[in-house]
């Protein structure tokens, strides 16, 4: 027993403790409706650093708050694995930089449960009454139909057929049967903007040749 709680309360996994504390605080705050669930997410993936890694690591259709709750919730029992592995190492100096090892190792080893776990959820999400339609940025669609003078057409998500978004682009027409990412929500037209998926995997192809975005699949 003093083991596990000189290995609790110790580094690295101390750090897990306190993530899985925010995490309690944040869902305890959202249940009593202090905040909404879709406090991280944004209308566009421009500029939104989070949902963009995120999505990069595969977590797409459900909010950024959950992705990053349930990578963190399984992570922590990884990380204390690990934790007691070091706790009987004789390290010395090498303690502190094979702890931060230590925690990329447990995030890593999470990430794909994680994301497993979120696609099982993510119709929930889709239909779910407080759902934000910027859950849905980073999604595949398939349009199907041709834009319309006004450049508006219907598409249905991939992953959930059930789900119809109104697409409206500013340059080329869509396609009907055209496969597309929607990286961007108007919130005044309730309608998307949306890329080819083809142009948006070559970008971020490019941005993982630079170093920018973990190597995960979309």
């Amino acid at each position: 027993m003093e083991l596990l709680i000189q290995t609790a309360l110790g580094f690295p996994f101390a750090f897990f403790l306190a993530l899985l504390a925010l995490v309690a605080v944040y869902w305890l705050l959202v249940a009593v409706r202090v905040i909404r669930v879709s406090c991280f997410d944004h209308d566009s993936l421009r500029d939104d650093h989070l949902a963009s890694t995120l999505i990069s690591l595969g977590f797409a259709g459900v909010p950024a708050s959950f992705a990053l709750s349930t990578l963190i919730v399984m992570a922590t029992p990884i990380a204390f694995a690990l934790s007691l592995v070091l706790h009987w190492l004789p390290l010395g100096l090498l303690r502190l930089p094979l702890g931060f090892l230590a925690i990329w190792a447990a995030f890593a080893l999470a990430a794909s449960p994680s994301v497993g776990a979120c696609h099982a959820l993510a119709r929930r999400f889709h239909h779910s009454r407080r759902a934000s339609p910027r859950w849905l940025l980073g999604e595949t669609v398939v349009v199907r139909e041709a834009s319309d003078a006004e450049g508006r057409c219907q598409a249905t998500l991939e992953s959930d057929p059930e789900v119809v978004v109104t697409l409206h682009g500013k340059g080329e027409a869509c396609a009907a049967g055209e496969r597309r990412v929607l990286v961007k929500h108007v919130a005044g037209d309730n309608v998307y903007r949306a890329v080819p998926a083809a142009d948006y995997m070559d970008a971020h192809e490019r941005l993982r040749k630079l170093h920018l975005l973990p190597r995960h699949n979309i």
